[in-house]
């Protein structure tokens, strides 16, 4: 077994999940709740879509030969709500995705040898892409929570639906009582 593609392709993979999750989840929100925050102390469903984006875009552009935190990212900036479309809203998340998804897919197994740097720094490569990934799936989380606040009783649940492990089970493996986790 090749642990370093392994390794590789369960990142990728695991980004891939959590960005369905997103996308999913953001589907169910009317337009007009985007920009709004459960509360004050809350970011809305755009502020975090533009810092995930905005992180993901500075993280991985020219990953292994400059510092993570790029001079040309606003970080602050991404926590202000600026009207933005839906349209306008996804192409700036999809920027920030397909710049992770590029690199990720150019990376070989000796590049997790190499030593890159996020605000300074030093961290290995599969230390920088565990810690995009948890940051992102944090975020991720974030965007679901917020989503099916905003949705409310016509929120379409995104995984097992509670009370429904059993009949999942089953259509999967034959046992309603077995469990994989």
């Amino acid at each position: 077994m090749d642990i370093a593609a392994e390794f590789l392709a369960a990142i990728i993979n695991t980004f891939e999940a959590n960005k369905r999750l997103a996308d999913r989840a953001v589907e169910q929100v009317p337009d007009d709740m985007l920009h709004v925050p459960p509360d004050e102390h809350t970011n809305s469903i755009a502020v975090i879509m533009r810092h995930v984006s905005g992180n993901l875009a500075s993280r991985w552009t020219d990953f292994l030969a400059t510092d993570g935190e790029k001079p040309w990212r606003n970080r602050d900036g991404e926590f202000e709500d600026a009207p933005a479309s839906r349209a306008e809203l996804l192409e700036t998340w999809e920027r920030g995705w397909a710049c992770l998804f590029e690199t990720l897919r150019s990376l070989g197994p000796d590049d997790l040898e190499v030593t890159v740097t996020i605000r300074g720094e030093p961290h290995s490569v599969p230390l920088a892409l565990s810690r995009s990934l948890g940051h992102t799936c944090y975020h991720v989380g974030q965007i679901v929570q917020v989503a099916r606040i905003h949705a409310g009783e016509a929120w379409e649940t995104l995984t097992i639906p509670r009370g429904g492990s059993a009949q999942y089970n089953e259509a999967n493996w034959g046992q309603p009582g077995r469990s994989h986790s």
